[in-house]
């Protein structure tokens, strides 16, 4: 494996849903199902090195944009896997290979463990707090952080200068049923 850290003074970003915009840092959301990179369980954060890889990320193809809330951070990581040059025959063992696999259809369709998924074992099980590697919807770099693996020195912040994210998730309560008319509605 090709290590390498990340400087603090290196900006990150991430595209939210915003309705769990009030939890940047937890990691949470790639617990529940997993990631291309973890499996359910593991709390991992997903973050983009350019503001249009983490939109193209979020956006995952789809022809219409879906709301979002893009999140600036600051990151330093003393080891990360760096594997943003890809797979190389005799630089990598063949398992590096799936990390480009259709892990969700691998899942969904094909009922199986994603491969991927062992290489974030792997990184784990090597004390590193994550992997940088190309992202899939776009040109650029994604990096993967695995927060609960972080170590004493490993920071990560949100940039949030004036506190605009919500603290927590009462904004998305669902508002009350609207009462319908007991009149019938012409149509003109």
């Amino acid at each position: 494996m090709i290590v390498t850290n990340i400087d603090r003074d290196f900006p990150l970003f991430r595209a939210h849903s915003p309705k769990w915009a009030s939890q940047p840092l937890s990691g949470a959301g790639a617990a529940k199902v997993g990631g291309r990179l973890n499996r359910p369980g593991i709390h991992a954060l997903y973050l983009a090195t350019s503001a249009e890889t983490a939109i193209a990320e979020y956006q995952q193809g789809d022809l219409l944009m879906p709301p979002l809330t893009l999140v600036s951070y600051q990151v330093q990581l003393a080891s990360v896997v760096d594997f943003r040059g890809g797979y190389v025959p005799g630089e990598w063992v063949p398992l590096w290979q799936e990390l480009t696999c259709n892990w969700r259809g691998s899942i969904m369709l094909d009922g199986i463990e994603p491969g991927s998924w062992s290489l974030g074992d792997a990184v784990l099980a090597a004390g590193h707090s994550g992997i940088l590697f190309p992202a899939q919807q776009a040109i650029g770099t994604n990096l993967v952080v695995y927060v609960d693996a972080m170590g004493t020195g490993d920071h990560i912040a949100i940039h949030d200068p004036s506190g605009s994210l919500p603290r927590d998730q009462t904004s998305w309560r669902a508002p009350p049923p609207k009462r319908r008319s007991s009149r019938p509605t012409k149509l003109r």
